[in-house]
C-alpha cells in the first residue's frame, strides 16, 4: 500500500484533526460530538482540550494504561502535530487535563457507552448462537480505587477481622455476548452492592432471541420471573439448597419443576414458575466438581428440541465472562494497581471509557475473525490492542482517503495473529502470595510528617 501523507486546509484547527480514526467504526466521532451536546457540555469558546477530544482522551487512556494522561495526550494527537506544520504546537498540561476531565464528568461517557455497546455478533459468527438463541452471560467483578477519602466515602472497603482492605473498591456487574466477549451493559456501584440486584437492572439490555446464563450466585425467584418477562430465555446454576420438586420425568434424564418465591408460597404451590432442571456430575477425578451433583434449569422445557448435554455444554460458555473479565484487568488494564481516578465521577467517568475502549478492540476483532471465518476467541486479545496502539498514530499521518485500505491492513495483522486451540486444562484457583509481612496502612499513615531540613543536612556522623 503505498501511502499519502494527509495536507490540511488552510484555516483548519488544530483540535478539529484531533480524532481515534482507527476507532471510528467502533465509536463514531460524530456520536461522541452528538453525546457531548446532548449532555450540555459543549465548549462556549475555543479551549486546547475541548469537551470531543477530552472524551477521546478518557478513551485513549485506556488503550496506554502505562502512560500519564499528559503523555497519552501527546499519542493521541502525534500524527497531527506531525503534518499539521507546527509540530510546537502547544498540548494542555496536567493541570489542564484535569479541569477538563472535571467540566466533562462521567454522563457523557455514560451516555456513549450505552449508544454505541451492544451485541455484534452475527449469524457468520462462530459460536455465537445455541438453539438460535444469542448466548450472554451477567456476572460481577470489583476493582480498586485510589484510596481517597471521597473515593472511600463513595465506594466504600471491604472489611474484616483482620482488618480493612488496602483500597476502597467499586463493584461492576456486567452482561456480555459470550461469542464476542463485547460488553453490552454495565451496572457500577459501591463495592457491597447486591450482584443480584444489579443484575436485574441489566435485564433492560435483555430480549427475545436471547439466552441469559448465570451463576450460581445470581439465582433468585425475582430475577428469574424478570428475566422471562423480557421474552428471553435463561440457563442457570443452582444452589444446593434450593428445593426443586419434579413434577414430570423427562426422556433425557431432566425432569419439571416449580420455583417459587418462598416456603410459604411452596406449601400453596402459589406463583410457581415452571422451570426444566438438569442434574449432572463428572466422572474424571481431575475435574473440580467431580463426584458432586450439578444442577441447572432452564425456561427451555422441551427434552427433544434442546437435549440436556447441549444445554450442559452451552452453559459452559458462561465462562467467557471470565476471560473477559481477565481481558479487562490482565491485559487492558496493569494487574494489582487501582484505577487513575482520585474522584468518584472520575472512576466513574474512566470505567465508562474502560468498557468503550474493550468494546473498539473486541469489534475490530470481531471483523477480523469474520475475516478468516473462526471463533472470535481464536485471536489474541493483547496482539490486537498493540496493533489498535500503532495504527491510531498511522491514521492520523494517512490521507482520509486511504484510510478504508489502513483500516482493511489493521484487520489482516489482528487476523495474523491466531491463538491455538484451546487446551483441554483446570487451574485450581489459588493465590500465590495472601499475607505481607509489612504493616496495614491506616488513616494516620495517609498525611505523615514531612522531613523539615534536605537529608544532606541531616546527616550527624557520630565520633
Amino acid at each position: 500500500m503505498r501511502v499519502r501523507l494527509r495536507v490540511f486546509e488552510p484555516g483548519e484547527k488544530f483540535t478539529d484533526a484531533v480524532k481515534l480514526a482507527a476507532l471510528e467504526k467502533a465509536v463514531p466521532f460524530q456520536q461522541i460530538q452528538s453525546v457531548v451536546r446532548t449532555c450540555g457540555v459543549a465548549e462556549q469558546r475555543i479551549r486546547k482540550l475541548p469537551a470531543a477530544v477530552c472524551l477521546l482522551l478518557v478513551i485513549a487512556m485506556n488503550l496506554f494504561i502505562v502512560e500519564d494522561l499528559p503523555q497519552v495526550l501527546r499519542r493521541m494527537v502525534q500524527g497531527v502535530r506531525l503534518v499539521f506544520g507546527d509540530g510546537e504546537y502547544a498540548l494542555a498540561g496536567k493541570s489542564a487535563i484535569s479541569q477538563a476531565r472535571d467540566r466533562l464528568g462521567d454522563q457523557p461517557l455514560e451516555t456513549l457507552f450505552h449508544s454505541v455497546c451492544k451485541p455484534i455478533a452475527t449469524a457468520a459468527t462462530r459460536g455465537a448462537f445455541l438453539f438460535g438463541l444469542r448466548v450472554m452471560a451477567i456476572d460481577g467483578t470489583s476493582e480498586d480505587v485510589p484510596d481517597t477519602p471521597a473515593n472511600a466515602q463513595a465506594f466504600g472497603r471491604h472489611r474484616s477481622d483482620r482488618g480493612e482492605a488496602a483500597f476502597p473498591q467499586v463493584k461492576g456487574v456486567y452482561l456480555i455476548e459470550c461469542a464476542t466477549h463485547v460488553i453490552c451493559d454495565a451496572i457500577f456501584g459501591a463495592c457491597h452492592m447486591s450482584e443480584r440486584a444489579a443484575a436485574k437492572r441489566l435485564l433492560r439490555s435483555v430480549g427475545k432471541g436471547m439466552l441469559v446464563t448465570w451463576d450460581r450466585g445470581f439465582f433468585g425467584y425475582e430475577l428469574l420471573r424478570a428475566a422471562l418477562a423480557t421474552g428471553a430465555h435463561v440457563l442457570g446454576r443452582v444452589p444446593a439448597n434450593v428445593i426443586l420438586t419434579p413434577v414430570r420425568c423427562l426422556s433425557d434424564g431432566s425432569f419439571l419443576a416449580y420455583v417459587y418465591p418462598s416456603p410459604k408460597a411452596r406449601r400453596q404451590r402459589r406463583d410457581g414458575i415452571l422451570v426444566r432442571v438438569i442434574e449432572y456430575t463428572f466422572d474424571d477425578p481431575q475435574l473440580p466438581g467431580y463426584g458432586e451433583t450439578h444442577r441447572l434449569i432452564t425456561s427451555l422445557l422441551d427434552a427433544e428440541q434442546y437435549p440436556a448435554l447441549d444445554l450442559i455444554v452451552g452453559y459452559h460458555e458462561r465462562w467467557e465472562i471470565e476471560i473477559t473479565i481477565d481481558e479487562l484487568d490482565t491485559h487492558q488494564h496493569l494487574p494489582d494497581r487501582p484505577l487513575r481516578s482520585h474522584k468518584p465521577v472520575g472512576v466513574r467517568q474512566e470505567l465508562y471509557g474502560w468498557l468503550l475502549a474493550h468494546f473498539a478492540i473486541r469489534v475490530l476483532m470481531h471483523e477480523a475473525a469474520l475475516s478468516l471465518d473462526v471463533d472470535p476467541d481464536r485471536l489474541s486479545f493483547t496482539n490486537a490492542l498493540r496493533i489498535i496502539q500503532q495504527a491510531i498514530l498511522e491514521f492520523q499521518l494517512v490521507d482520509p482517503s486511504q484510510h478504508g485500505e489502513l483500516y482493511q491492513r489493521m484487520l489482516r495483522d489482528i487476523a495474523k495473529q491466531r491463538l491455538p486451540e484451546r487446551d483441554h486444562r483446570i487451574n485450581p484457583r489459588v493465590v500465590k502470595r495472601k499475607m505481607s509481612k509489612f504493616y496495614l496502612k491506616r488513616p494516620q499513615h495517609c498525611h505523615p510528617a514531612q522531613p523539615t531540613k534536605p537529608f544532606v543536612e541531616s546527616v550527624v556522623i557520630l565520633n
